[in-house]
């Protein structure tokens, strides 16, 4: 059974698309990496980490998700929080960690980077958006991490191998809603991340090759890049 820490705006255990015996106790991390261990403090209440929760679950039920909030007033976190959440999801011995974003900023590349060899040493996949906007992002983008992009023509749950192999391509629509057009629901590379973290973990896949070499095997995309 994978463990997999779900870096994000925490999470809603109530949501009909959550299954709330899987959760973990979770944390919270505020902007200056102090931690907030009270239970109350990992209730979502944007509804993105909610959906990007939801959609590992539905492909990888059986997983434990250990929540760590990082977004609180919306969608952005300091860098050191994001670099707090990772080291928390280290020392809970997770086995996968989903984080949607990152910082596009190189002067935190070096942190990111010393995190992301750490984990590899301790048998830990980091899977994070490759990039945002057309720029790098870190730890998506190191070598040692799972790098995801965004190909709204792949079905949801079924990633595919980028031309040149530096990233994962997935969908970027979320867990669907009976009733409501996927653009009117929130979409966008959270959820290709989340999706190819649910099937890393579906897969029993715990290293960068291993998963890029099963996705390999799916197909490749003709001319796919980053959008």
């Amino acid at each position: 059974m994978a463990r997999i820490a779900v870096i994000d705006s925490g999470v809603h255990p109530t949501h009909p698309h959550i299954d709330a015996a899987r959760l973990l106790p979770g944390c919270a991390i505020l902007a200056d990496g102090t931690v907030l261990t009270d239970p109350g403090e990992a209730l979502d209440k944007l509804g993105h980490g909610t959906a990007v929760t939801a959609a590992i679950q539905e492909l990888a039920p059986q997983a434990e998700i250990l929540t760590i909030r990082v977004f609180r007033d919306g969608l952005r976190a300091s860098a050191r929080a994001l670099a707090t959440g990772i080291r928390q999801a280290l020392e809970a011995e997770c086995d996968l960690i989903n984080l949607s974003l990152g910082t596009a900023s190189p002067a935190h590349a070096e942190v990111f980077a010393l995190l992301a060899e750490e984990a590899t040493d301790r048998g830990t996949l980091i899977v994070a958006a490759y990039e945002a906007d057309g720029q790098p992002c870190w730890p998506g983008c190191l070598p040692q991490v799972l790098g995801v992009g965004l190909d709204w023509d792949l079905p949801r749950g079924t990633p595919a191998l980028c031309a040149d192999q530096r990233m994962v391509m997935a969908s970027g629509y979320p867990r669907p809603i009976p009733g409501v057009e996927p653009r009117r629901n929130l979409y966008g590379v959270s959820f290709a991340v989340a999706q190819v973290t649910g099937w890393v973990a579906a897969c029993g896949l715990r290293h960068r090759a291993e998963a890029i070499a099963a996705c390999a095997d799916l197909r490749t995309p003709q001319g796919a890049g980053a959008d």
